[in-house]
This record gives structure tokens, C-alpha cells and sequence, in this order.
């Protein structure tokens, strides 16, 4: 059945383990750590959580370098308290995520160990190989400016890796049948310990072809085919949750033309045009990119969200929409990063409470399912000292205690990362602790937001339609499922404005507003007229609340 598909009204918290909750005081994040905040995030009223590798690995990438996919590092507990973890989220209600970085290996992986030892070894053909210096050698590079090639010469394989990524990521060779045996393998496992999906790293890179030369290379998506196969096999409900920073015109390869695809991916389109329209109020590029990428598909589902462990993608803009995003966003040079993107956080861009519960409200209104990155519930600010896309990865800040009370180490490097200890957004300002006790704080509107948006099912269900409100500055969507319907506005100008609105149903002569006391009638022309101050959100329910009662 279709109504059996959770993640259509899901609301998923996206978090890094090792910058989480310590609580055996080493400086790292832990799983017994985590355990113990999921009363924390049950309360908040997450259902989901997606967890960053979190397997052995040499950390020069942030876990995203894995040398054993079976396994947990030790740095953040074992196999057992994994299952503990687990155990203790299944009783909260609160499934659990897990990202799948089969793209590349670490360089210290057994694998690739064996596979440059000879060209006999069991596993060379498992990863791209080439004798010859490939003519694109120094082409395709992800990050540009830290990186330096795509393939590099190894001395004991006498050979060249590709690898997309940094140089200590050889690539595995999907092509390889017994390769992807064993990313069905890796699924597998984790399955049986209870995860209910996956969040798939790099999906356009895991399905190209790797030809040493080849100066266009083609998506193998019958793979993304055999992945969905297998998942449902093993749990029917489990989901694929794809990175992947296409456009538009290429989302039905994706999603697949008969649901066979991957069930969700990242909206990075919107995303970006989300950004550019909080810097300069514009919301006609915007509305393009939500009609852009309206989907067809009733099994897929758009994953919405506003920052994550990366830096700030902006590469889908124009040069100029990007250059005023800087302008407003990234003024300084040092805020920029792979001459594409911000590594900030969405509280330190936009610079206040109101702008920052503008821009969320905006996210869990849009067609799709809303994604949280952790500490933006409290308004966590970044560290521009640290390098690269470490800005944004400091360690939680649960209350004004030392190290943020993130952990006890003994002192402060021992901490995986510095906490935030400067400044308007120091640990000593903004933190957990605080927020609880502060009823107009943004940790307790997030969590009425959550559970308003968790009534709201017509977002992740219904059909949806943008309403003209004759002012550039405001947005309006209007969402219908099994005959209830929402009205949902933002005002994105520094200004207040009233704008008009016809519902799309004539019975829709009263708005009800969802966060207030108020009400909206039409006129004799079936018009609203609605008043929105600077900055201002309203979301209204067609009819009266007793909708509520009767929703399935």
C-alpha cells in the first residue's frame, strides 16, 4: 500500500556520531553517548535519524574513507553498542539511517591492499586501473583547488587509480559483478542489525562508467535497479535516500519509471534557489525550481533540507545569482570554499532568529520531507578557523558546561573538533540547556514546527500548487490530499505586505491559521487578503481544525 511509505511524512535528524554526545570522556562521539540524547530527539519528535559513517576508518575525510564496512570504530564503541543503539531507538519509535560509501574505499582498505600487490591479486580488478597515464588524469576533480587529479600512480601496482575523490579514495570497480556482490553483502548486514535504509554517498559517481580517457562518461542506472531489487528483497520497507546534485530534466533516471529507483534523494536544485531567494527576496527563480522539479512519481520523494556536513552547493546558480548569494551570505573570501559553495551555518548566514525560522519554515513547507542538520534546532553557529568543511562539524553544544557538554576530556584537545567558545553563538549562549527554558527559543519553535509539520501530511502526500499573490516577495503554496487543505506563505522582503489569494477550492472560505489564533474569511470573490509582517510566515488549514481529527 502506498500509505505504508513512512518516509512521505518523515522528519529526519542528520547527525555525525563523533561530534554528537561523548560519554567515556575521550574527546569522540559514541554511540553510548548517543543512546542516551534519544529522549532528547524523541521529544523534539524525530522519527528518523541518519547517521554519517561512523565504521573503522583512517578519518582523513571525515569517516567517508571506510577501511571496513562490517564493523564500528573503535573510537566510537563496538559492534554491541551498536545494537544497544539500536535497541533503544526501535523503543523510541525512531528509525535509523546509515550512510553507504561504496563509491571508493580508504587506501588502507584490505582490498586495495591486496589489489596493488600484483596484478594476480584477488581483488585488482576490483578497483580502475590503467598502465598508461589516462589523458584526463587532471580532469573531473570534486574538489577543486585541494585536489590535484583523478588518477594517481601507484609505485608497488606499477599502475594508475582513478579515484573521483581524494587520492586516498581509490574508487571501486562497480563494473565488477563480484563488487557489487559485496555492496549487496554490506546492505545486507546492516539490514539485520535494523537499519531501515540508506543514505547512498555520491549516487552519479557510483553509477558512472570508469574508462581510463573517456571524456563523457554514462550512468549505469540498471545498478541503481539491482540495488532497489535487493534492498526490497531483504526489508520491504526500507529506503535508498540518494546524494545526487542533478538537474531537473534528470530526475526520472533516478527515480525510476515504475518506482524501481531510488525511493528518495536530496533536493539540491531547490536548495540552492532557496538560498538566493533569502538573499535578495526574489521569489521568481525559486518557484521555477520547485516547478522544476515536480515529481510524477508517487512511490519517490524529494528529500528538503538547507545545510549539511558539506559546504553550501551554490553550483547550479548563474554566475551572477551565486556572486549575490556571496554578497550576502559569504562576504568574506574565507567563508567560500571549493570556489562553488559556504562553509557557514544557516544561523551565522542569516544572522537572526527571525530570518533563521523563516528560512526553516520555508523548508518544511516545501513538496518532500524535511531534514535536520543537528544543532541547527538551537541556532549552532561555525568556526571559519577551522579548515574547509570542518566550519560547520563542531561538536553539539548541550549546555554552558565545559566543552559545551559535549564530553569531559580532560582538555580541550582531546575534542575531536574545538567547540564554539566565541562570540554571539559560543556554547555559553546557545546551547540545549538554555533553550528548554526559554519558551520563545528556537530549539521550542523547531519543535512545535516538527509537530505541526507532522500534521500536516498534505505536504508529503497531496497534490500542490503555487498561488499567484501579485508580490514577487511572497510565496504561496497550496497543498490538497483526501480533501483537506493547507495554505501555506512566506514573506522573504525586510518589509510587511499584504497580498490576496483564491484558494484552489470554493469551499475554502476559512483559513484557519495553524500557529495562531487567527482566521482568514474570503470575500463574495472567494478572496483572501492576508497580512504578513517582515520576514513573516503563515501557515492556515481550509476549514476548521476539527480536520484534524478525521485525518488518516
Amino acid at each position: 500500500m502506498i500509505e505504508d511509505l513512512w518516509y512521505k511524512n518523515a522528519i529526519i535528524y542528520s547527525l555525525d556520531l563523533e561530534t554528537f554526545m561523548d560519554l567515556n570522556g575521550d574527546g569522540t562521539g559514541d554511540f553510548e553517548g548517543l543512546a542516551r540524547r534519544l529522549d532528547y530527539l524523541h521529544a523534539m519528535g524525530i522519527d528518523t535519524v541518519w547517521l554519517a559513517p561512523f565504521q573503522p576508518t583512517p578519518n582523513r575525510d571525515n569517516g567517508y574513507d571506510i577501511r571496513d564496512y562490517y564493523g564500528v570504530d573503535p573510537r566510537h564503541g563496538s559492534s554491541g553498542n551498536f545494537v544497544e543503539f539500536m535497541n533503544q531507538a526501535n523503543k523510541r519509535g525512531i528509525k535509523v539511517i546509515i550512510d553507504l560509501v561504496v563509491n571508493h574505499t580508504s587506501d588502507e582498505h584490505p582490498w586495495f591492499q591486496d589489489a596493488r600487490s600484483s596484478e594476480d591479486a584477488k581483488h585488482r580488478d576490483w578497483y580502475v586501473w590503467s598502465k598508461e597515464k589516462p589523458s584526463d588524469w587532471n580532469e573531473g576533480m570534486v574538489f577543486p583547488g585541494e585536489q590535484d587529479a583523478t588518477w594517481t600512480y601507484d609505485k608497488k601496482a606499477k599502475a594508475y587509480f582513478f579515484h573521483r575523490f581524494f587520492k586516498h579514495q581509490p574508487n571501486l570497480n562497480i563494473d565488477n559483478p563480484e563488487v557489487r556482490e559485496e555492496i549487496y553483502r554490506i546492505m545486507g548486514y546492516w539490514i539485520q542489525l535494523g537499519v531501515a535504509g540508506f543514505r547512498v554517498d555520491a549516487v552519479p559517481f557510483l553509477l558512472e562508467t570508469q574508462i581510463p580517457g573517456e571524456t563523457e562518461r554514462k550512468k549505469r542506472f540498471k545498478y541503481l535497479r539491482e540495488m532497489r531489487r535487493f534492498l526490497q528483497w531483504r526489508r520491504g520497507d526500507a529506503i535508498l535516500l540518494g546524494e545526487a546534485n542533478i538537474e531537473p530534466q534528470d530526475t526520472k533516471k533516478y527515480f525510476g519509471d515504475e518506482g524501481n529507483g531510488i525511493h528518495m534523494m536530496f533536493n539540491f536544485y531547490v536548495n540552492q534557489y532557496s538560498f538566493y531567494t533569502l538573499a535578495t527576496g526574489d521569489t521568481k527563480p525559486l518557484i521555477e525550481a520547485i516547478e522544476a522539479t515536480r515529481s510524477s512519481f508517487p512511490l519517490s520523494q524529494w528529500a528538503n533540507f538547507l545545510r549539511n556536513h558539506d559546504e553550501l552547493d551554490l553550483g547550479r546558480l548563474t554566475d551572477e545569482q551565486r556572486q549575490k548569494v556571496f554578497e550576502r551570505f559569504a562576504p568574506e573570501p574565507n567563508m567560500r570554499l571549493y570556489e562553488r559553495g559556504i562553509r557557514r551555518r544557516v544561523s551565522t548566514m542569516l544572522g537572526n532568529k527571525q530570518q533563521s525560522q523563516l528560512a526553516y519554515s520555508l523548508m518544511f513547507s516545501l513538496p518532500g520531507t524535511p531534514v535536520i542538520r543537528y544543532g541547527d534546532e538551537i541556532g549552532m553557529g561555525d568556526r571559519l578557523d577551522l579548515e574547509e568543511r570542518n566550519a560547520v562539524r563542531t561538536p553539539m553544544q548541550w549546555s554552558d558546561a565545559p566543552h559545551a557538554g559535549f564530553s569531559e576530556a580532560s582538555s580541550t584537545e582531546k575534542l575531536v573538533h574545538p567547540v564554539v567558545d566565541e562570540g554571539p553563538f559560543s556554547y555559553h549562549k546557545v546551547n540545549v540547556e538554555n533553550q528548554r527554558r526559554t519558551p520563545d527559543s528556537m530549539l521550542n519553535w523547531m519543535t512545535t514546527l516538527i509537530r505541526l509539520r507532522q500534521e500536516c501530511t498534505e505536504i508529503g502526500w497531496g497534490e500542490w500548487k503555487i498561488l499567484p499573490t501579485g508580490e514577487n516577495h511572497v510565496l504561496a503554496i497550496h497543498y490538497n490530499h483526501k480533501g483537506s487543505s493547507l495554505v501555506i506563505l512566506h514573506n522573504f522582503d525586510h518589509k510587511a505586505h499584504e497580498v490576496e489569494i483564491t484558494p484552489e477550492k470554493k469551499q475554502e472560505t476559512t483559513l484557519v491559521d495553524l500557529m495562531n489564533k487567527e482566521e482568514s474569511h474570503s470575500d463574495s470573490k472567494g478572496m483572501h487578503r492576508i497580512s504578513l509582517k517582515a520576514y513573516g510566515y503563515r501557515w492556515y488549514r481550509a476549514g476548521d481544525l476539527s480536520h484534524l481529527m478525521h485525518k488518516e
